[in-house]
């Protein structure tokens, strides 16, 4: 599992809605201004948020958006989810997949690790919830380091290459 800009942008969202009294409902505007994520980015992940449940909304004067129940019931497990879609490290570990694998009988890699690390992954994120987000933007903390800190997808690949590039050595070298 990776984190996205998304998911810290979503963070940062329910961050701030976590911090409204109940029922209180927040513009887009107001809550772009909060978190400092652009008004049609944030308006595309707060609709994933409302299609999942974990956000509810309401149109017209005194609209905008909230949190359906109390934010220590809402974990980052969900919210992930409903950003990303599944969680799993590969698909046929995941939970919502619909297809079996063919050699999930047999595969040691996939139900001696990749079932472990899924689940452990599950678990980790089902204990955080919107309650310790809220607490972070109270205190000040808004992510923006994350986004500094987030890989890129062929990073690792370069990564990987470098080192594998150092340790080689040629024929003609020795």
């Amino acid at each position: 599992m990776r984190l996205s800009a998304t998911d810290i942008y979503a963070f940062k969202a329910l961050g701030y809605l976590g911090t409204q009294p109940p029922g209180r409902y927040v513009g887009s505007e107001e809550l772009s201004r909060a978190t400092g994520v652009r008004r049609t980015y944030l308006v595309r992940i707060l609709a994933a948020l409302v299609g999942q449940g974990l956000v509810v909304s309401k149109k017209g004067a005194g609209g905008g958006y909230a949190l359906p129940r109390p934010p220590q019931e809402i974990n980052l497990r969900d919210v992930i989810r409903a950003v990303d879609g599944p969680i799993a490290p590969l698909s046929c570990v995941s939970l919502k997949w619909p297809k079996a694998c063919g050699e999930e009988g047999r595969c040691h890699a996939r139900n001696q690790i990749w079932i472990k690390v899924r689940d452990a992954v599950l678990e980790a994120l089902s204990r955080v919830s919107v309650a310790d987000l809220a607490e972070d933007f109270r205190q000040g903390v808004i992510y923006d380091e994350c986004l500094e800190h987030l890989l890129p997808p062929g990073e690792l690949l370069k990564g990987l290459a470098g080192a594998s590039a150092q340790r080689y050595v040629s024929p003609q070298q020795s």
